[in-house]
């Protein structure tokens, strides 16, 4: 048994900028709610950050796809493929527009939703394609792309998990009709719960920032035209994210060292199977996560138990969308070999820009000695 005095979490925000400065300001200057400058400083640095010409903002990642699938006119009766292995809200938003989430598998060499499998779940039925990139690492978008266009499919990226992960050198976000982020508490900057929408379409965007005000007309007050949402961001919430995009590029480095000081470590365990980075990819490594192989003898739910005893936070992956109640009967028992795989033996471990070499190395450590028997 350890005798670390402290937890080590699996994620924490680190406001190593102006943060505070720019909170102090929307206390004292009375701009808290959803009006203020920090909105639109926030949304103007994001869409540059992206290379794209419209970024607006919302008030999680969630409602972010939401809006983006709106804006396409996703109705009840339309398909939208997703990933089997992704977190719930990508299958929710579909499934709050009425329409019916159809799953591919991931791939062994991303994690990602397999683009070999696509082809087969298209019917007259389906409008679009969700493209996660999961935990940092860019989903192979040229092939998605090409189907996409040969079909008249749509594509939205969730890079909630990706901030500055790259494709072939493009930036995730900036490929795809439209993009979704998250900032929540835990994602690569913060804005303690937020979201984005990123597009290039002025058409698409103007929809987005009609519906994310309850669909009133910019000019003419307490006008609805349409049937909007509650789902905007405050500015007191722009303030920090705009404060945590101005050290942008110090977040993502130090997430960068973080999964190089993990790969030193643990490199040489064969009971590990260690996060991808294809040579066309820049994973932005989100999460640092690592699946347990065949040679080892304890189980992932074992491992992370222990782990806890001394202190570590860990996290499963997430449980692929085929196995929720309230998508289960949609796999009409359809097999997902490779995402049951990585979600029964993945871990996700402590990511946060935040952690000390030493924590790291007591984490690995611990890790080692548990897996290696």
């Amino acid at each position: 048994m350890s005798n670390k005095k402290h937890s080590i979490p699996v994620a924490a925000p680190a406001l190593v900028g102006r943060e505070k400065e720019y909170v102090l300001d929307c206390l004292e200057t009375n701009w808290i709610s959803s009006t203020g400058q920090y909105i639109g400083r926030f949304e103007r640095a994001f869409a540059e950050f992206c290379g794209m010409p419209h970024a607006m903002s919302c008030s999680n990642g969630t409602v972010a796809l939401h809006l983006a699938l709106l804006a396409l006119d996703i109705k009840p009766g339309d398909e939208v493929i997703v990933p089997t292995l992704t977190y719930v809200a990508t299958a929710n938003a579909v499934a709050y527009c009425g329409a019916t989430p159809v799953f591919v598998d991931a791939e062994t060499e991303t994690w990602n939703l397999d683009p070999a499998q696509i082809a087969a779940k298209i019917t007259p039925r389906t409008r679009g394609i969700i493209v996660v990139h999961v935990y940092g690492h860019p989903a192979d978008m040229d092939p998605i792309l090409v189907l996409a266009q040969q079909h008249g499919l749509f594509v939205i990226e969730d890079a909630a998990e990706a901030h500055g992960a790259r494709y072939k050198g493009r930036i995730a976000g900036s490929m795809g009709h439209i993009s979704t982020f998250s900032f929540y508490g835990n994602k690569i900057i913060t804005t303690g719960e937020g979201g984005m929408v990123v597009t290039a379409d002025a058409e698409l965007a103007r929809k987005v920032r009609l519906l994310k005000g309850q669909g009133m007309d910019p000019n003419r007050r307490y006008w609805f035209p349409v049937t909007g949402y509650n789902y905007r961001m405050t500015n007191i919430a722009a303030a920090i994210g705009l404060g945590q995009l101005e050290r942008i590029s110090w977040h993502l480095s130090r997430r960068r060292e973080i999964a190089a000081g993990y790969t030193q470590r643990l490199s040489h365990c064969p009971q590990l199977l260690l996060p991808p980075e294809t040579e066309w990819a820049h994973n932005a490594y989100w999460i640092y996560s690592v699946v347990l192989t065949d040679t080892c003898v304890m189980s992932r739910d074992d491992v992370m138990a222990h782990l806890a005893a001394d202190g570590i936070e860990t996290r499963p992956f997430f449980v692929p969308m085929h196995s929720l109640p309230m998508f289960a009967t949609l796999a009409r028992g359809e097999k997902f070999p490779v995402a049951d795989r990585l979600a029964a033996r993945g871990i996700n471990l402590p990511s946060s820009a935040s952690l000390s070499e030493e924590d790291q190395t007591f984490v690995c450590e611990r890790l080692l000695t548990l897996v290696q028997g």
